[in-house]
């Protein structure tokens, strides 16, 4: 296994001890969960503080989510399409979230924008992070381009747009949530029911 390698599966193994324990995980915890000896780690991180770096940079990364993104099939119906898409962006905010909230609760701060120092933050192009990923939803909804209201470019801004706002209810984790198929539902074919070409819902 090779250094780069080597330091793939330590963050891949550290990050979900890190998301429970925050900066409060040991190295030993993480050695043991990966089946080597501690000494290992510090062959290819300086130290914690190195390790807690990548841990960052590996939850900020949008790579993994794109490409399950891209890898739903075009053959099922959009709304199909799209709730895979949501499963997808959901679950690579939740582990973010995790990761860099618990580091937050536990005291790592003063170390870039998001807990990861320097690297992390150089890493981050967020405007090209959200283009990408506006492009990937984008060639979900164009097997139905002849049958949309608006670009394809556009819906899938939009529907970023819905997708973050799930994450985030306006309303609070306490108020009241539409299912997922409630908000497809909205989405797609709109808010009122029974209406005619004029708007009217006599």
């Amino acid at each position: 296994m090779s250094p780069e390698q080597r330091r793939e599966m330590i963050v891949r193994t550290a990050l979900p001890l890190v998301a429970e324990h925050g900066t409060a995980v040991t190295t030993g915890q993480i050695a043991r969960a990966a089946g080597i000896g501690e000494a290992t780690i510090f062959r290819v991180f300086t130290d914690k503080d190195e390790l807690l770096d990548a841990c960052v940079m590996e939850a900020l990364r949008t790579d993994h989510v794109l490409a399950e993104i891209q890898e739903i099939p075009l053959d099922q119906p959009l709304s199909a399409r799209l709730a895979e898409a949501t499963a997808a962006i959901e679950a690579y905010l939740g582990r973010m979230g995790m990761v860099l909230g618990a580091l937050h609760a536990t005291g790592r701060r003063g170390r870039g924008s998001h807990g990861g120092g320097e690297a992390a933050d150089a890493a981050i192009d967020r405007a090209s992070a959200m283009a990408r990923t506006r492009g990937a939803l984008a060639e979900l909804f164009e097997p139905d381009r002849d049958r949309l209201r608006l670009p394809v470019d556009q819906l899938a801004g939009m529907f970023m747009g819905l997708v973050f706002t799930r994450s985030r209810p306006p309303g609070g984790p306490d108020a009241p949530a539409p299912s997922l198929e409630e908000y497809l539902d909205v989405f797609l074919h709109g808010a009122l029911t029974g209406t005619d070409p004029e708007g009217s819902t006599e």
